[in-house]
C-alpha cells in the first residue's frame, strides 16, 4: 500500500510534536538526551564510527540535518582541506552532502566508501592516468587496506626496481622517461652544463656514458678522446682551444686572434714544439725574446730583455736600426755618424759609460784640471770649435772683454789652469796701471769694460769733491804725477801763486775765496772778525787799514782797534784827551762831535 507523500509528511511533523511533548522532558538532561537517541538510532554504524555508537551528537545536530556536514570535516580534516583548496577527489567533486556518497547504520560490515574500480575517472584526482599507466591495476600503486589518498605520486616509489641508475641521477625520472613506456627515454642535454652539439649530437650515449650513472660523467674532452690525442697531454686537456665539435681533425686555433703574441715573419714558419717544449698550460713558454733566444744573445744579458729594439722578427741576424735616442745617451751631431764600435770596444754595451771623457780623454788638453764636464765648453757638432757660457762663471764677460777678436789665452795663458786664472783687473792690466799700484787693484773704479784709455772716476766721492771751477780743471793741474794719491787737498797747494797775502792770512783761504772763481772774494769782517765795520769804515778799502804786504811775522789780526792807529794825522788835539776818540768823534764822520757819546764804539 502506497501512502500520499503530503499525508506521510504531515504524520512525520505530527509525530515530532508529540515526541517532542513526551521526551521533552527526558531531553532536558544529557545522560536521558544520549540513552534516548541509543534508543531512537536507525541502526549499527560501520566499523570505523563503531566508536560513537553511544554518541550521536559527534556526528548529528537534533533538528539541524545541514549541521551534519560541518560535523564530518571536523573528523575528516584531509577531506576538509581539500574542499577548501577545491583539490583532490572530493575538492573537484561538484558540492554535495556527504551522505550522498556515504550511507551509515547499515552494519558493521558495510562499505560506507564503495568505488567502482571500472568506472571511477582518476582525472578527477590529482594524479591523472595517462600512457602505460591507464593499463595499470590499482593495487599496483594502491595498497591494500590503505586509503587511496595515501598513494605515493612519485616515480621512485613504484619504479625504483627499474631504476638503474641507483638513485645517483635523483628522484626526477620524468626528465627522462615517459609515461608511454619506462624503456622509452627522451632526455634534452641542452639543459646539462655540457649541450650537445656538432658530432655530439649523434652520438649514442653510452659512448660517453659508460655506465648508468651519468651524473658524474667528466666533460673534459680527453675523457672521450684521450685516444685522439696525437699530443700525449703535452698541451694539456683544453682540447676545445684547437678541436671543435664539427669534426675533430679541424683545427681553428689561431694564434695571433686567440693569444697575447701574435706569430709574424720566422716564427710563422715555427713548429707549435719549437716554442711549447713543455706541457701547454703547466709549463706556459715566456713571451719575452730571450726565453727562445738565450743562447743567441751575444750581449750577455747586459741590454736586458727587450731585444726587439734591435733585432727583428724576419730574423735574427737581421739587425734594424737601434734608436740611441731612446737611451740615456742620446746620439746629436758628430755622434748620430760614428760607428757603434767607436764607442763600444765590445757587444756588451752598457760597459761604455756615457761621459765625454770615457771617449776623448785624448783630446782633453786641460788635462782632467777642469773635470770631466766637457759639455759645458764642447759641442758635439765639433770638439775644436768649443762654446762656453762665460756669464755663468764667477767673471761675466762685458764690453771688450766680450769682443770675439779676444782669444781664451788673452787670460788664460794655459789651457791646464783655467780654474786657477785670477779675475782681479791687474792680473792682466799690471802693465796698464800707470798709478804704479798706488791707487790699490780697484782699477774697476775708473776704468770700464769698453774700454781702458777713457777713464772714469767720480771725485764726487772721494774726499775732495770737485765744485765749481773745480769741475773743469784737468787731472794733472792738481796731480802733477799719475800718483794721485799724494795730491794735496789744500787750497795753497795749487794757489799760493795767488795768495797776495803771502801767507799772512794763513792757508784757509776758504775763508774769504770760492770755488767758482778765485778773484770772486768774500769776507763778512762784521761776522768774522771782532771789530764790525760800521758807515764810513765799510766803504774803505781793506788796504786803507791792512797795509800790504804786511811785515814779516805780524798778521791782519794783531792789528791796532783804536781810532788813533789810523786817524792819528786828524787828532788836532795832539793826545790832549787821549786815544779815545770815539768819545766824542762818531763813524760816520770824523767832523761831527756828538759830546755825550763817550763809550760808544765806532
Amino acid at each position: 500500500m502506497s501512502i500520499d507523500p503530503r499525508l506521510d509528511r504531515a504524520m512525520r511533523r505530527v509525530l515530532g510534536l508529540v515526541l517532542g511533548l513526551v521526551l521533552g522532558p527526558l531531553l532536558t538532561s544529557s545522560a536521558g538526551a544520549q540513552s534516548m537517541e541509543s534508543v531512537l538510532s536507525p541502526g549499527v554504524l560501520s566499523q570505523a564510527h563503531a566508536k560513537w555508537d553511544d554518541s550521536c551528537r559527534s556526528c548529528h545536530t537534533p533538528f539541524d540535518r545541514k549541521a551534519q556536514e560541518k560535523l564530518c570535516v571536523d573528523c575528516h580534516k584531509d577531506v576538509g582541506r581539500d574542499l577548501g583548496d577545491h583539490a583532490g577527489l572530493h575538492g573537484r567533486q561538484k558540492p554535495q552532502p556527504c551522505r550522498s556518497c556515504h550511507t551509515e547504520h547499515k552494519g558493521r560490515e558495510m562499505n560506507i566508501a564503495p568505488l567502482d574500480q571500472a568506472k571511477f575517472d582518476h582525472a578527477r584526482t590529482d594524479y591523472v592516468l595517462r600512457g602505460g599507466h591507464r593499463s595499470v591495476d590499482c593495487v599496483k600503486c594502491h595498497a591494500v587496506g590503505r586509503k587511496y589518498s595515501a598513494a605515493p605520486q612519485d616515480c621512485q616509489s613504484c619504479h625504483r626496481k627499474d631504476d638503474v641508475h641507483k638513485g645517483g641521477l635523483g628522484v626526477k625520472c620524468q626528465n627522462c622517461h615517459e609515461e608511454k613506456s619506462w624503456k622509452e627515454t627522451r632526455f634534452d642535454h641542452s639543459v646539462t652544463r655540457f649541450p650537445l652539439k656538432g658530432a655530439h649530437g649523434p652520438a649514442r650515449c653510452e659512448s660517453c656514458h659508460k655506465t648508468r650513472e651519468y651524473k658524474d660523467t667528466p666533460s673534459a674532452c680527453v675523457a672521450c678522446h684521450r685516444k685522439d690525442d696525437k699530443h700525449k697531454a703535452q698541451f694539456g686537456d683544453k682540447c676545445e682551444t684547437c678541436h671543435t665539435e664539427q669534426r675533430w681533425r679541424d683545427i681553428t686555433f689561431k694564434h695571433d686572434a686567440d693569444t697575447r703574441y701574435p706569430l709574424r715573419e720566422k716564427h710563422r714558419e715555427l713548429r707549435c714544439g719549437s716554442c711549447h717544449t713543455g706541457h701547454l698550460y703547466k709549463d706556459k713558454p715566456g713571451t719575452g725574446c730571450v726565453d727562445c733566444h738565450r743562447k743567441d744573445d751575444k750581449h750577455k744579458a747586459t741590454l736586458g730583455t727587450d731585444c726587439a729594439q734591435c733585432h727583428a722578427e724576419k730574423g735574427w741576424r737581421s739587425v734594424q736600426r737601434f734608436d740611441h735616442d731612446r737611451t740615456a745617451f742620446p746620439l746629436l751631431g758628430k755622434h748620430g755618424q760614428a760607428g757603434c764600435k767607436d764607442c763600444h770596444q765590445s757587444l756588451v754595451y752598457r760597459e761604455v759609460t756615457s761621459t765625454c771623457v770615457g771617449c776623448h780623454r785624448k783630446d782633453d788638453r786641460h788635462e782632467a784640471t777642469l773635470g770631466e764636464r766637457c759639455a759645458d765648453c764642447h759641442t758635439e757638432s765639433n770638439w775644436q770649435a768649443p762654446r762656453f757660457d762665460h756669464n755663468r762663471a764667477r767673471f761675466s764677460l762685458r764690453g771688450a772683454h766680450a769682443a770675439a777678436s779676444l782669444a781664451c789665452k788673452s787670460c788664460h795663458a794655459d789651457v791646464r789652469s783655467y780654474r786657477k786664472t785670477p779675475s782681479d783687473c791687474v792680473a792682466c792690466h799690471r802693465k796698464d796701471d800707470k798709478h804704479e799700484t798706488q791707487l790699490g787693484e780697484r782699477c774697476d773704479s775708473c776704468h770700464d769694460e769698453t774700454r781702458w784709455k777713457p777713464a772714469r772716476f767720480d771725485h764726487n766721492k772721494a774726499r775732495f769733491s770737485l765744485a765749481g771751477a773745480h769741475g773743469s780743471v784737468e787731472c794733472k793741474a792738481c796731480h802733477q804725477s799719475l800718483r794721485f794719491r799724494d795730491a794735496s787737498r789744500d787750497c795753497l797747494s795749487c794757489h799760493r801763486k795767488d795768495d797776495r797775502h803771502k801767507a799772512s792770512l794763513g792757508a784757509a783761504c776758504e775763508s774769504c775765496h770760492n770755488v767758482r772763481a778765485w778773484r770772486l772774494w768774500r769776507f763778512d769782517h762784521d761776522r768774522q772778525t771782532d771789530y764790525p765795520l760800521g758807515a764810513a769804515h765799510a766803504k774803505l778799502p781793506c788796504s786803507t787799514c791792512h797795509k800790504d804786504p804786511a811785515p814779516p811775522g805780524r798778521k791782519v789780526a794783531a792789528l791796532a782797534r783804536a781810532c788813533v792807529s789810523c786817524h792819528l794825522k786828524d787828532d788836532v788835539h795832539e793826545r790832549g784827551f787821549g786815544p779815545r776818540c770815539e768819545q766824542c768823534h762818531q763813524p760816520s764822520r770824523w767832523s761831527v762831535v756828538s759830546p755825550g757819546t763817550a763809550g760808544a764804539r765806532p
